[in-house]
């Protein structure tokens, strides 16, 4: 049983959301961003609320809480996948009350049939549907031969994307790695510094831009006002 659920994990948390090319009608990708800052640099995430509105929520609220602060990737598996370990047992730093309450709650599987590739993230979870946590994965590369060989694990939770920090991921894949059983693991802790998230549409700084503009057009006219008086 534990090398079942151990296996069942490996290959669960594989089960990656599809993106244009793999769908015939594309999700919506909701405005809200998250940003993980890693010892290795920033990495941001979009997601789809419409097509797993609660796990999205989860993973809301454990940014702001500041669960995933001081966790880490335990494993990088170079071509392959990187994945985030499980908040209540993946942080360096205690967790308060809440912190933990929201960490240790399960997640009922919300389902979509999508196809395994690069940049698209899904929940970790065992052989039980609705066991996962705050574990998650983002392919680095396509992986279709899940979709041949699991047959069973093809329908998977659908969560969010990588929309920058591919970047960041290419290093992930340069750290040396160890093997430990079925997990390719880095030798070195890839610690997730601190997170928050944003949203495109409420922050996106055009007032600020629009301001600073006209700030900046001003003074312009001022500074030649001024040489054309100086030097006529």
């Amino acid at each position: 049983m534990g090398d079942t659920r151990i296996l069942i994990l490996g290959l669960a948390c594989l089960a990656i959301a599809s993106v244009v090319k793999a769908l015939s009608h594309e999700p919506e990708l909701g405005s809200a961003r998250v940003v993980f800052q890693t010892s290795y640099g920033d990495i941001e995430f979009g997601f789809y609320p419409t097509v797993a509105p609660k796990t999205v929520d989860h993973i809301f609220k454990l940014v702001r809480l500041g669960g995933y602060n001081t966790n880490h990737f335990f494993r990088v598996d170079k071509g392959f996948v990187a994945q985030v370990a499980d908040v209540a047992s993946g942080r360096s730093a205690p967790m308060n009350e809440e912190q933990r309450k929201e960490a240790e709650k399960t997640i009922l599987g919300e389902f979509s049939d999508v196809k395994h590739v690069r940049g698209t993230l899904s929940m970790g979870r065992y052989d039980d549907p609705n066991s996962a946590q705050s574990s998650f994965s983002m392919l680095l590369g396509d992986a279709p031969h899940l979709d041949r060989q699991y047959e069973t694990l093809r329908k998977l939770e659908e969560v969010p994307k990588v929309t920058k920090g591919d970047e960041t991921l290419r290093k992930l894949e340069e750290v040396p790695t160890r093997r430990e059983g079925i997990f390719v693991m880095p030798t070195e802790r890839i610690t997730i510094l601190s997170t928050y998230y944003y949203d495109t549409k409420m922050e996106n700084c055009e007032e600020e831009r629009s301001v600073l503009k006209r700030r900046l057009q001003a003074s312009f006219v001022e500074v030649e006002r001024q040489r054309m008086k100086c030097f006529p």
